[in-house]
């Protein structure tokens, strides 16, 4: 069986040494979904992978490979975004770790979603350009989940189905993907109170232009409770914390 040859772009996701001279890498490609390929001398080549292989670069790629469920043969790869701006940054460089560990979790490989890459490639653009916030945060977890096929039932009660309106009492359940009204709740301790305004903007910024975003300030109160509600969820559809997010955590608490 012979080798066919592809070209795509891909942002690089992670990469693992393999033998004294070798990388295996997984990227994120705009027409292959998840991709992983092993570039040979890739430790050693001065020339020819010199420096491509930073988390969340965006690049051109050349592999081939024998068939879909073969590891590729990274031919060649070239830088078309470094994300110098983000680089220069720690916080930013934090974030943008999170989000491609974000979509590393949530992406079979082998599966194309053009949409998952331009959620990524826009995300990471306005990153660059704009202030680091929890907004930016937040709403790329709820649209990431939305296309996963994970996105939390939070804009009304998955028991009675009545919408959220401000002044009722909510709770959040990991376990069963929503929130139940005040009704229909019986709080245990793994319960987690929401309140409508937290709601509703978690709910306005999975659908607002993204240039917008920039817009969205969070107080204290709905950038605690957003975070604790989707972070959680996304650890208990995981079924594992993400090791990036608890390093942005960590790096945050060291800087205050």
């Amino acid at each position: 069986m012979t080798r066919e040859s592809y070209k795509t772009t891909g942002f690089v996701l992670r990469t693992l040494s393999y033998s004294e001279s070798d990388l295996i890498v997984t990227f994120y490609s705009h027409d292959f979904g998840k991709l992983k390929g092993i570039a040979k001398g890739a430790k050693r080549s001065k020339k020819r992978f010199a420096n491509v292989f930073e988390p969340f670069s965006l690049t051109n790629i050349i592999f081939t490979r024998k068939s879909r469920d073969m590891l590729a043969f990274i031919e060649s790869c070239d830088i078309i975004d470094h994300h110098h701006s983000i680089r220069q940054d720690m916080e930013k460089t934090l974030i943008a770790s999170y989000f491609i560990d974000l979509t590393d979790h949530f992406s079979p490989e082998g599966k194309k979603n053009e949409k998952v890459f331009e959620l990524l490639q826009d995300f990471l653009l306005m990153l660059g350009r704009e202030k680091a916030s929890d907004a930016v945060v937040r709403f790329f977890e709820m649209r990431l989940l939305k296309l996963a096929g994970f996105e939390p039932a939070i804009d009304r009660c998955i028991i009675c189905k009545t919408p959220v309106t401000n002044g009722n009492s909510y709770y959040f359940h990991a376990h069963e993907g929503g929130i139940k009204c005040s009704a229909c709740a019986k709080p245990q301790r793994y319960e987690q109170p929401i309140s409508a305004g937290t709601v509703r903007t978690l709910l306005l910024g999975k659908e607002m232009d993204i240039d917008k975003i920039k817009l969205i300030a969070l107080t204290d109160s709905l950038a605690m409770e957003s975070r604790s509600i989707l972070t959680g969820f996304i650890s208990h559809v995981l079924g594992r914390e993400v090791k990036s997010l608890k390093v942005m955590e960590q790096v945050r608490k060291l800087c205050t």
